[in-house]
């Protein structure tokens, strides 16, 4: 067991590379020092074996006929967007400021828009896919706000960097946990914006497809929806070919009918739109790790 001094040390150890990344090249513009921290990562899934490992389990589960070459330039340009979306949440005020950089559209965004006109709360479910922040960026264009609910990580520098990010995107920012969800509670009662993302590995909840495999997924966010009578809209950021633009896209409310129809619903959603984009999805959440 680790004392509290070492634990810091050696998370200390863990963050001094990413911070350097971060930081060396400050004097670059915005989208140059994001497509720097793109191409590190996608560096690291190709010549970091634990990385490139990982990545090739999963892929392999959704794509087993891939050929090796195909499923190696997978995992690089995986590496190269999730380092350009991690890059952007780091520098959330930066990120969020830069409106032209949003294209907003789906009859999603009208809906969320009614219900916050009529003092109801709403929630967004989205993924690790694209750039997920682009999302509550767009609603704060719009005059809203989007509290998001997030998973506070272990090493606390890391932690302090990404959540400062995060919040500059919306408040509340709520950790998961019995305290955080009686805030949630609260938010939407109040008629607050929350934002989910649905497609980490949960310990509770049920087996649910989810890109042709069962996969344990919340129920939370139907839950919520049913129980307070609240839009539960899926709302994506995708990332343009150049990386550095972004098609926001409010899908249409799911139908309010029982907990697993709904999340079913999310869960086609969002295999569908990483199907149509594979390399946008964080491939490293061991989606399908048996609890």
């Amino acid at each position: 067991m680790l004392t509290s001094s070492l634990k810091s040390i050696f998370h200390l150890a863990r963050y001094v590379p990413l911070w350097s990344a971060l930081t060396a090249v400050r004097w670059r513009t915005f989208n140059l020092r994001s497509r720097g921290l793109g191409t590190t990562l996608a560096t690291v899934m190709r010549w970091f074996p634990p990385a490139r490992i990982r990545f090739n389990r999963e892929a392999k589960r959704v794509f087993p006929n891939m050929k090796r070459r195909a499923r190696a330039k997978l995992g690089h340009d995986m590496g190269r967007h999730m380092g350009r979306t991690l890059f952007e949440i780091y520098h959330g005020t930066e990120f969020q400021n830069q409106h032209h950089k949003f294209i907003a559209s789906g009859p999603g965004l009208t809906a969320l828009k009614e219900a916050q006109a009529a003092g109801k709360g709403v929630i967004i479910v989205s993924g690790h896919f694209g750039q997920w922040e682009a999302v509550r960026a767009v609603i704060k264009m719009h005059g809203l706000e989007s509290g998001a609910v997030y998973r506070p990580h272990k090493n606390s520098h890391y932690e302090r960097r990404i959540r400062a990010g995060i919040e500059a995107g919306g408040k509340p920012i709520l950790a998961t946990g019995r305290v955080g969800t009686k805030a949630l509670v609260r938010h939407l009662r109040d008629g607050g914006i929350i934002s989910i993302l649905l497609d980490e590995k949960y310990s509770e909840g049920e087996r649910i497809p989810f890109l042709g495999h069962d996969a344990y997924t919340s129920l939370s966010a139907a839950q919520l929806a049913l129980r307070y009578d609240l839009p539960m809209i899926a709302a994506y950021g995708i990332r343009s070919e150049d990386g550095n633009a972004f098609r926001v896209e409010f899908e249409a409310p799911i139908p309010h009918t029982n907990t697993i129809t709904m999340t079913r619903a999310f869960n086609d959603s969002l295999s569908a739109r990483i199907m149509a984009n594979p390399e946008q999805w964080y491939w490293m959440l061991r989606r399908w790790d048996i609890v």
